[in-house]
């Protein structure tokens, strides 16, 4: 690798943990299956729907989510669009030097059948959330079938969808030895597990079968809502987890643990879930305190990016050096919901790309 390269991170080989499938759609599959349905779309060419999904400047949260609705009618509940986003996805990732990603997403918004409410007012149809996972997992194996990476799903819990919960750790204990590494709570952080206390049976299960846990938290939410991720709901990542530095006890607390932060820099600039100039971003915090954390693209669709995009603004606006971008993905692989057999495979992957032996690693 020649490190006088302006941009040296972008042949690195790379980990990505905090990515959403229906965030990383292509502008083209979107009118591809808006036609073949015939689904009606007020913007009819790629140009007119990007002006529409894209955030070019700082939104809060709820604009943010505001944007799934203008397309997901278009995907959910069609058996050949799941797949599809799901194989394309894997083709776009190889693309930008990931080897192994764990995406995400909410098999009952993607689904018509045996899902209470029917989302993005579909009409009742026979595409339920297990048959999604069954979609996703086949496209994610004939994509890394075909670009020769590693591709693992997380399946989201939403906060507004406390009914759905039991299900999805029901989906993630049937599928863990199809491709499904783990489970997720995603959506609007003022709804507390308190008030919600679905969200908390299903994690304190998801315990009790051993399944891999993250959590969103710490991105717009207060750092209480971060202390009420790794506490109550026993999370071994938090998504984002900005706030956090905010409450030195708590931060001290998950910087002795090793917890990992799954850092997503430019979601978090549009979201306004952080300060506009990426000088003040806590990313910069979490790597002068030697945080585990890794860089990620969140929802790639929506804010424009891709992973590299996120790794420049890391280079140019926070100073990150290709020894840091090392460590953050070295970090990344083995805070990773691997079996450790394969997560010992991908650390030995990155080690022999980086010129590394294990003994001389970060």
């Amino acid at each position: 690798m020649d490190l006088r390269h302006p941009e040296p991170w972008s042949d690195l080989k790379k980990v990505e943990l905090h990515v959403h499938l229906d965030g990383a759609v292509r502008v083209e599959t979107i009118l591809d299956v808006a036609r073949r349905r015939g689904i009606a779309l007020h913007q009819r060419t790629v140009e007119e729907l990007r002006n529409i999904i894209i955030l070019e400047e700082p939104v809060d949260l709820t604009q943010f989510i505001g944007k799934f609705a203008v397309y997901m009618h278009v995907l959910a509940g069609d058996r050949e669009a799941i797949r599809r986003i799901a194989y394309e996805f894997v083709e776009d990732k190889a693309k930008e030097g990931v080897i192994y990603v764990e995406v995400r997403y909410s098999p009952h918004l993607l689904a018509n059948s045996d899902v209470d409410p029917i989302p993005w007012d579909q009409e009742e149809g026979d595409v339920t959330p297990e048959e999604v996972v069954k979609l996703v997992n086949q496209g994610l194996q004939e994509g890394e079938r075909d670009f020769k990476i590693k591709a693992r799903s997380i399946l989201c819990c939403m906060r507004h969808q406390q009914n759905w919960s039991n299900h999805v750790v029901e989906l993630c204990d049937r599928y863990r030895h199809e491709g499904v590494v783990g489970i997720d709570l995603a959506g609007d952080e003022s709804r507390d597990c308190d008030a919600y206390p679905g969200h908390r049976r299903a994690f304190e299960e998801a315990v009790r079968r051993g399944i891999h846990r993250t959590v969103h938290a710490g991105e717009v939410g207060a750092p209480s809502v971060v202390r009420e991720a790794v506490e109550v709901l026993k999370a071994e990542r938090v998504g984002h987890g900005y706030r956090t530095v905010e409450d030195p006890e708590l931060y001290r607390q998950l910087l002795h643990r090793e917890m990992h932060f799954e850092v997503c820099p430019i979601s978090s600039r549009l979201t306004g879930a952080c300060h506009p100039d990426f000088t003040q971003h806590p990313a910069i915090r979490f790597r002068e305190d030697q945080a585990n954390f890794s860089l990620n693209s969140d929802d790639p669709l929506i804010f424009d990016c891709t992973l590299n995009q996120d790794y420049r603004v890391a280079q140019e606006k926070m100073g990150f050096t290709l020894d840091e971008f090392k460590r953050l993905n070295i970090n990344a692989a083995k805070s990773s919901f691997l079996p450790d057999g394969e997560k010992t495979q991908l650390l030995e992957q990155l080690y022999d790309a980086y010129g590394m032996r294990r003994s001389t690693a970060f």
